[in-house]
C-alpha cells in the first residue's frame, strides 16, 4: 500500500503543537503570520514555486529584481556586494575559501568549526593550522578560541592567506573579532566568517556588531537561523574587491542552476523585515529574553550562561556585547544531564535546539510570545531535578596533534582498522569527533599520540559517543 512518511510525520509533529526554540527562525510560519507582508508570502508560497521565466530575473547573471534585491540587501549590511544563497551556507564557506585561497596554501581556521569548513579545505587542497577553542571548566561549554593562541599562530604563519572563524559559536558567544581583524591585517591575512548564526546581529546595539562592521573581508550568515526565512536560505557578504571576480566566478559554481524563488523571495522578505521592523521587535524580544534569564536564574537549579560569565570587561571590551541575547544557554550543575533536559523539554512539548552534557541551547525569535516564555519557565520549574541525575563526565583538554599528511592527501590512501591500543604513532585516516561537543579530536592526516588514546579511553569508559570509532578500532593510514 503506497504511504507517505515524510508527510505524515511532519503532519504528526504539527499536530503536536511544540513551542518552538530551535531554528528555522520563521518559527513554523508564525513570522510571517505578524506583517501584512509576509501574510502575502504566506498565503502565495506554492504559486511563488516557478523558475526563471520572463521578467524574474536569472540568479546567475541578475540584472533587474534580483539584482535589485542583492544591493537593497548589500546596502542594509554595509558591505560591497551581497549575495543569495539557495543552497545553504555550506555553499557560501566553500565559495569564500575557493574565492580566497589557492592550492597549497595556509588557512588558521578554529579547530571548532562547521563540517562545510573542513570539506572545503580537503576541496582546496590547502594546509590547515588549527587555533585552539576553550571550554569553560565551570559550565562545560565551548566558550570561544584561545585569542592567545590564536596571536601566536599568525606570527608564525606569516604566509597564510587568511583566517577563518566562527562568530558566534553554537551557543550564541562570540569571540574579541576586532582586535583579531587589526593583528591579521597587520600581516595581509583575509579574514573570513562563518556567521551561520549572526543574521540577526547588529539590528539594535543590544546585540553583538555584524562582522562586516568590524572589517572583515568576507561573511556568509544562515538568513534561515535567525530570521523569518525558509530553511537552506543563506547570504554572502563581500567587502573586499579583489575578490569580487572569483566569489562571482565560484558562486556560479556552487550554486544550483534552479534556484528556489520561495527561497529568494523568503531573503528579500527576511531583510525587509529587519529594516522595517527588527529594531522594535528586537528590542521587545530582548526584553522579554532578559525577564525570563532572571525568573528562570531565580529557580535556583538552572545558570543560563551570561557576559559575565564569559568575558572580563576592560577597557577594549567595555561597551561591547559578546553573546547572543536571543539565546539561552541553559546550563544544569555537574552530575546532571543537558540531554535528560531536553527530552524533558520535548515531553512537554518543548523544542529546543541542541543538548550537550550539561547545557542545552534555545533559540528565539522575535515570532515568539511571552505565552512561550511562560510555558518555559512553568515546565523548568516544575521538572523533578531527581529525573535529571547522571554519570558527570569532564571534557578532556588535549593539545592539537601534528600533522603528517594533510587532509586531502589521505583520501586515496589505503587505510585499515586497527585496535586503539596498537594505534599510538600512527597517521589517523578517519576523524575521531566526541559527540558532544562535536569538535574534531583528531583529524586525517594527524599522528595519534598516548594522549589521544587515554582520552578515547575516558570516553568510551563514560560512555560518550565517539564518530570514528567502531568496536574498540580505528581507521588509520596503512
Amino acid at each position: 500500500m503506497p504511504r507517505l512518511p515524510i508527510v505524515d510525520a511532519l503532519l504528526k509533529y504539527k499536530e503536536e503543537e511544540n513551542s518552538y526554540f530551535a531554528m528555522p527562525g520563521h518559527k513554523m510560519g508564525k513570522a510571517y503570520e505578524d506583517t501584512k507582508e509576509g501574510k502575502i508570502l504566506l498565503d502565495n508560497f506554492i504559486k511563488f514555486d516557478i523558475t526563471e521565466v520572463e521578467g524574474l530575473d536569472n540568479l546567475h547573471n541578475p540584472t533587474s529584481i534580483i539584482k535589485e534585491g542583492q544591493e537593497q540587501l548589500a546596502n542594509y549590511y554595509g558591505c560591497k556586494k551581497s549575495y543569495f544563497l539557495v543552497n545553504g551556507s555550506t555553499s557560501g564557506n566553500m565559495i569564500m575559501i575557493f574565492a580566497t585561497f589557492k592550492e597549497g596554501d595556509k588557512i588558521i581556521v578554529e579547530r571548532n568549526c562547521h563540517r562545510s569548513v573542513f570539506n572545503s579545505i580537503i576541496l582546496r587542497k590547502l594546509k590547515p593550522i588549527y587555533v585552539m577553542n576553550e571550554v569553560s571548566e565551570k559550565y562545560d561549554a565551548s566558550f570561544s578560541i584561545s585569542k592567545k593562541h590564536l596571536f601566536k599562530l599568525i606570527k608564525e604563519n606569516q604566509d597564510a592567506r587568511g583566517i577563518l572563524l566562527t562568530y558566534p559559536n553554537y551557543y550564541g558567544i562570540c569571540t574579541e573579532l576586532e582586535e583579531i581583524v587589526k593583528e591579521a591585517k597587520k600581516y595581509n591575512m583575509k579574514v573570513l566568517i562563518d556567521c551561520a548564526h549572526g543574521a540577526h546581529f547588529g539590528v539594535i546595539d543590544e546585540l553583538p556588531d555584524n562582522p562586516l562592521k568590524l572589517g572583515c573581508d568576507m561573511v556568509v550568515q544562515s538568513a534561515h537561523k535567525t530570521l523569518p526565512s525558509l530553511t537552506q536560505t543563506s547570504f554572502l557578504h563581500v567587502n573586499c574587491d579583489e575578490l569580487l571576480d572569483e566569489v562571482n566566478f565560484y558562486t556560479s559554481m556552487f550554486l544550483t542552476t534552479s534556484p528556489s524563488y520561495l527561497f529568494l523571495a523568503s531573503m528579500d522578505y527576511s531583510r525587509y523585515y529587519l529594516q522595517k521592523y527588527g529594531s522594535k521587535d528586537y528590542g521587545i524580544l530582548i526584553n522579554l529574553c532578559e525577564e525570563y534569564r532572571r525568573k528562570i536564574n531565580l529557580i535556583g537549579f538552572y545558570h543560563i550562561i551570561d557576559e559575565h560569565d564569559i568575558i572580563k570587561k576592560s577597557s577594549s571590551t567595555r561597551n561591547k556585547v559578546y553573546i547572543d541575547k536571543t539565546r539561552y544557554v541553559i546550563n544544569v550543575p555537574k552530575g546532571f544531564s543537558g540531554h535528560l533536559l531536553l527530552d524533558y523539554l520535548k515531553v512537554n512539548k518543548i523544542q529546543c535546539e541542541m543538548s550537550d552534557s550539561r547545557n542545552v541551547v534555545l533559540i528565539f525569535a522575535t515570532s515568539n510570545t511571552r505565552d512561550d516564555f511562560d510555558k518555559l519557565y512553568r515546565i523548568l520549574k516544575e521538572c523533578n531535578k531527581d529525573t535529571l541525575v547522571d554519570e558527570y563526565v569532564k571534557p578532556m583538554q588535549y593539545e592539537i596533534p601534528l600533522i603528517d599528511k594533510l587532509p586531502w592527501e589521505t583520501l586515496n590512501m589505503k587505510k585499515v582498522e586497527c585496535s586503539i591500543k596498537d594505534s599510538v604513532n600512527k597517521v589517523c585516516g578517519q576523524a575521531i569527533v566526541p559527540y558532544p561537543p562535536g569538535v574534531p579530536l583528531i583529524m586525517p592526516g594527524e599522528i595519534i599520540t598516548k594522549d589521544i588514546i587515554d582520552i578515547i579511553g575516558y570516553y568510551i569508559d563514560n560512555n560518550v559517543t565517539l564518530l570514528g570509532v567502531k568496536e574498540n578500532n580505528l581507521i588509520i593510514i596503512k
